[in-house]
């Protein structure tokens, strides 16, 4: 048989064997009940790539799927018009009117093949081609029978729309491009329903050879490809001849996009969630994400070689959510490695513990915002702290201590409080990293000669910035409940937190100086640069934001411009400027959070009597008024301090000034504060128990040590307890206060709200 005549024979019989189907595919059908009904479920199922989500669910990053394909099924109100009719006009003009199987379809293919003498044109439906592309590839006649009859069968099954589903959501589009909007996210960067009619005819002809018509490897072959389906469209009346015409006109318009990859540090911590949810919603903002990991690689680049990483993080301080998370500023292209985390990486964060230090020491009563310090030298032995240029500013406020991040009063006022307690708060705003005992930081501690986590101590800033409250960060949407909130600092300590870091943000680099520039928001921020030039911090925060900042390199080497006001501060500002304004306050009003009272001019303690000139401060509501000046004294009493001098403060009385020769034992305030008049008015403030000169014996069992604190004011008002100097707590109406014993000679003060106190001595002795 010669060739021409064998092609046609076998066309002839494709056409017997497709009648044959149409003719006994009823018998096949009836026969449903013997061999069971046909797993429609099969023929929808999909294998999607998980996403992650930005908090108005556009896709911040997208994982391939187990098959290492992209594909994101989409329901069909989600892709474009222009898409589905274009399929059918390409695919299957009389999807919507036959069973399964076109029976002119295959009548007309069956005609052309033997008219042409070889295969010249198929009879596929677009439920046919969902058969075959779940595995039912037909290989032979047989195999072609089968596979109509599934499709006949799957009719039965499923309705058009949820075929004509499967099919735009499981065609291959080229590549590893599974369904239409991998497609069109790929070849026009946006999503399916935005498609016009010139892309979508694009793509509809592409699962017909998607190698051989790959538009970007073969647009010539894509272009004719579209004209095909274009015509199809408009013989099948789906548009008109203007609308023909302008799609034809249309230049192709296809390039690489690749599919969204922000946030890759977190995304691959959820990645495993991503894949079982399928897509998991954050709280990201997608512009501010995008925004922050621009910014942070400029910055990066403008610090020269020798500084190669930047990190960021932004918190909403009211919702307690990550709006934008820069784990690195190239993750792929990072010296040390992009995939590195510094979000997460412990680093030493220099100065940036020092506002928490100040907190403590408000908190506990042993520090005014007003209060004068001395910025000198502090010998320790073989421990002296300096400043960061090596200059000494003399006495000076709290307030200007902190702002100007001297390192000579914070330690001193470190050393006030104590080492331990400060690293207890911290260890309460959740810094994790500081697992070593106190004594193992020591003095330093203030200093940044631990380690702590960017996203650890940005939510610990987000703590001052919502005026003490702490609320767990979170990142993606829907975990829980409302998040637990704990007070951690008082409101009026946080609030003078506010005033003492408040300055205006600085402007670009210019010349290794900086500038301030007015941000039209009033904020507070504070630096950090650790020992030996490794790593630069800085924060910036107001009632809505705070935003974090690190910047140096992985290995943890050095260099000049590693500062934090000139390497991070620059970044930080940059990032907060584009926040988005908002409704409400941005900066907390000073009532009902602080009040004002008379201090001493000279030592910016609250007056006593024989201070001469005062001036008015704000300090913590909170806060009493325990601490009063013990600068000036009468007149020829024995110096209490270091040296005196006698003035003429007042004209009725001489008074003698009595200041520290040293910053070594810097502390100005005199706690015996005399009862006033007013108090013989009520009973007398006595402490009863432990009763003066008592000795106590240590037992060692648990819960056997410790003691009821007690007075002769119990039940009449709030008392305040010190130990040894130190704030120990307060006892109320119904609420006691409990001292654990521990072995040593013991100072206890008690006072009131106004400022009178008792002091007993006792001891405790081991056993």
């Amino acid at each position: 048989m010669k060739p021409r005549r064998r092609t046609a024979a076998r066309a002839l019989a494709a056409l017997l064997l497709m009648a044959g189907v149409l003719g006994g595919s009823g018998l096949w059908w009836l026969g449903e009940a013997r061999h069971g009904p046909i797993d429609a479920e099969r023929y929808m199922a999909v294998n999607p790539s998980a996403e992650m989500l930005g908090r108005d669910g556009a896709p911040l990053y997208a994982y391939l799927n187990e098959g290492d394909h992209w594909s994101f099924p989409r329901d069909l109100d989600a892709v474009s018009h222009h898409l589905l009719n274009a399929a059918v006009a390409a695919e299957d003009q009389r999807f919507r009117r036959h069973a399964g199987v076109d029976p002119r379809a295959v009548v007309r293919a069956a005609a052309q093949n033997v008219w042409r003498g070889g295969v010249a044109s198929g009879a596929s439906t677009l439920t046919m081609q969902v058969v075959k592309l779940h595995g039912d590839v037909p290989l032979t006649f047989g195999d072609k029978a089968r596979q109509a009859i599934k499709a006949l069968r799957l009719e039965t099954r499923l309705t058009k729309d949820d075929i004509l589903w499967a099919y735009v959501n499981s065609a291959p589009y080229g590549r590893n491009l599974t369904g239409v909007e991998a497609a069109s996210r790929r070849y026009f960067g946006k999503s399916a329903s935005q498609l016009t009619l010139s892309e979508a005819a694009l793509l509809a002809g592409l699962p017909k050879a998607p190698g051989r018509l790959d538009p970007i490897a073969a647009p010539h072959e894509a272009l004719n490809r579209r004209g095909y389906v274009l015509g199809r469209m408009l013989a099948a009346g789906f548009i008109d001849e203007g609308a023909y015409r302008r799609a034809m006109a249309a230049p192709l318009g296809v390039r690489w996009h690749p599919h969204p990859a922000h946030a890759p540090h977190l995304a691959m911590m959820l990645r495993d969630e991503a894949r079982e949810r399928g897509a998991v919603t954050t709280t990201l903002d997608r512009r501010l994400q995008g925004r922050a990991e621009t910014l942070a690689r400029v910055h990066a680049a403008r610090q020269g070689p020798g500084v190669t990483n930047a990190a960021v993080i932004v918190i909403d301080v009211a919702a307690g959510e990550i709006l934008a998370r820069v784990g690195s500023q190239d993750f792929f292209d990072t010296p040390g490695g992009g995939q590195v985390d510094l979000c997460r990486a412990p680093r030493s964060p220099g100065s940036a513990l020092k506002p928490f230090t100040f907190a403590v020491a408000m908190e506990e009563n042993l520090l005014y915002p007003s209060e004068i310090l001395m910025d000198g030298v502090l010998d320790y032995g073989q421990y002296r702290p300096i400043n960061f240029d090596g200059r000494y500013r003399g006495a000076l406020t709290a307030e200007l201590a902190l702002r100007q991040s001297l390192n000579v009063p914070s330690v001193a006022i470190l050393e006030r409080v104590g080492y331990a307690s400060v690293q207890e708060k911290l260890q309460a705003l959740d810094l994790t990293t500081l697992t070593l005992p106190a004594s193992a930081y020591g003095l330093g501690l203030t200093l940044g000669n631990a380690e702590t986590r960017l996203d650890e101590l940005a939510a610990a800033y987000g703590v001052l910035a919502a005026l003490g409250e702490q609320r767990p960060l979170r990142v993606v949407q829907g975990d829980g409940g409302p998040a637990p909130v704990e007070r951690r600092f008082s409101p009026g300590v946080a609030r003078a937190i506010y005033n003492m870091l408040e300055q205006p943000l600085p402007g670009e680099l210019r010349d290794q100086r900086l500038t301030s520039v007015s941000s039209g928001r009033r904020v507070a921020w504070k630096t950090g640069t650790s020992t030996g030039l490794r790593d630069a911090w800085a924060f910036v925060f107001n009632q809505h934001y705070v935003v974090g900042v690190w910047m140096g390199n992985n290995d943890g080497s050095p260099s000049a411009n590693l500062v934090g006001g000139e390497a991070a501060l620059p970044l930080a500002a940059a990032v907060f400027r584009e926040l988005p304004a908002r409704s409400g306050r941005s900066w907390p009003p000073e009532s009902p959070y602080l009040r004002a009272v008379e201090v001493c001019a000279r030592s910016g303690l609250p007056a006593g009597q024989w201070c001469g000139a005062t001036r008015t401060a704000k300090i913590p509501r909170e806060q009493y008024l325990n601490r009063r000046c013990g600068v000036h004294g009468p007149a020829g009493a024995a110096p209490i301090l270091a040296r005196a001098t006698v003035t003429a403060a007042d004209t009725e009385r001489a008074a003698s000034e009595r200041w520290p020769g040293s910053a070594r034992r810097w502390n100005l305030a005199d706690i015996a504060v005399p009862r006033g008049a007013a108090a013989g008015r009520r009973t007398a403030l006595e402490i009863t128990n432990p009763p003066g000169g008592a000795v106590f014996v240590l037992t060692g069992e648990p819960g056997g040590d410790r003691i009821r604190l007690r007075a002769s004011r119990d039940g009449e008002e709030e008392l305040h307890w010190y130990l040894n100097g130190r704030y120990k707590g307060r006892s109320a109406r119904g609420e006691p206060l409990y001292l654990s014993l521990e072995a040593g000679e013991h100072a206890l003060t008690c006072m009131t709200s106004s400022g009178e106190t008792d002091t007993v001595e006792f001891e405790v002795a081991r056993n």
